[in-house]
């Protein structure tokens, strides 16, 4: 039951809640970061994940914080973009972690597009006195990664591994 809570439950919003976040302040902040972790080892628990896999777990994590890293030095993410990858990437393991890296590209290719067409147009009097809407429109402000690293991986979480661990199939 913890795990299936863990998964279905706490998941979904701690990742709503970091791309939120990202979104309103183009940060995510490291608590939320932490807790991740900690369910993943809650989890990991509750549903008497062997040693073995865990350990892979924690390396697939490892991993994505090393590419994470990577591409925070070239500038491409913020750091804590690039947690939160990491973050998303001990959860799933290497067995699902090339198709959510897909997805949160794509993902991120479609906010980005999307923000860049919506600069063109002037913000609406109402969203302009709006900080966190302000500083979103901003031609001079990134791209809040965060968001889109959120939405691909709750698109794909009903097909992976841990998913189907939660759900006993």
């Amino acid at each position: 039951m913890l795990a299936e809570l863990l998964v279905l439950v706490a998941l979904p919003a701690l990742l709503a809640a970091a791309g939120l976040w990202d979104m309103a302040s183009f940060t995510i902040p490291n608590p939320l970061q932490l807790l991740l972790l900690c369910a993943f080892l809650l989890f990991a628990l509750a549903a008497h994940l062997a040693p073995s896999v865990v350990l892979m777990h924690l390396l697939a994590g490892l991993a994505g914080l090393a590419l994470g890293f990577a591409l925070f030095v070239l500038g491409v993410v913020g750091g804590g973009d690039a947690k939160l990858f990491a973050c998303v990437a001990l959860w799933l393991g290497f067995a699902d972690l090339a198709p959510y890296a897909v997805a949160a590209s794509l993902f991120g290719g479609l906010l980005t597009l999307a923000l860049l067409l919506a600069r063109t147009c002037p913000l609406p009097a109402m969203l302009a006195a709006q900080p966190w809407a302000a500083r979103l429109h901003d031609a001079r402000s990134g791209i809040p990664y965060g968001a889109a690293l959120a939405a691909g991986a709750f698109v794909l979480l009903p097909h992976t591994e841990i998913f189907r661990q939660a759900a006993g199939i």
